[in-house]
């Protein structure tokens, strides 16, 4: 399978790092692009040190969670193949994904690989996952998630959820990574199934 994986800056960066894992275990084969703002929020989030520099923050993460199988590429690379439709690509994620980059993708503008990417996903009718994680919503939010959702994206918020009884962050962080994972096509055991004992 081949996945692009979007990190933006909105806070969630541990739902990336357990992604990266669970496309790692499954054999994928994944493209990662970072912005700016997420290196800034994975040196907090996951390292706990934001004197890391985010490029650095970035470049460690993807070594560390992501493994053999995943590239890391520039915001500004446009030779990537997630640039282009002509590429073969099975599910297109951005987790987290911020609202500024939720508006950006429904208004078709493409300042970063990211958004271009999202935007290849809309026009090739091919799976996008957007994890977006904010609250409240405004009303203009909320009109740009119904836009995406209506070009065919799938809105999938980090929602953990407590009718598995989660025991700790890492178990409520499994549960919205597995449901992306399920969501790409992932076979997956990082959530208690509903109904299963």
């Amino acid at each position: 399978m081949h996945v692009f994986l979007g990190i933006t800056g909105a806070s969630g960066a541990p739902y990336a790092a357990r992604l990266l894992q669970g496309f790692a275990a499954a054999g994928a084969q994944v493209g990662v692009c970072a912005s700016a703002s997420a290196g800034e929020v994975i040196a907090w989030e996951v390292y706990r040190d934001k004197s890391i520099p985010p490029v650095e923050a970035v470049e460690r993460f993807v070594a560390e969670f992501g493994g053999q199988g995943a590239t890391l590429y520039g915001e500004r690379d446009w030779f990537a193949p997630y640039a282009s439709g002509s590429a073969k690509v099975d599910a297109y994620v951005i987790c987290p994904c911020s609202m500024a980059t939720c508006g950006t993708i429904a208004s078709s503008s493409q300042a970063n690989l990211i958004h271009r990417a999202a935007s290849v996903a809309l026009k090739e009718h091919r799976k996008l996952v957007l994890v977006p994680r904010e609250m409240p919503l405004s009303v203009l939010q909320l009109r740009a998630l119904t836009t995406l959702a209506e070009a065919g994206a799938m809105v999938t918020p980090a929602m953990p959820a407590f009718y598995t009884h989660p025991q700790s962050v890492e178990e409520m962080v499994d549960f919205v990574a597995g449901r992306v994972l399920d969501l790409c096509g992932i076979d997956n055991a990082l959530l208690q199934r509903w109904g299963s004992a």
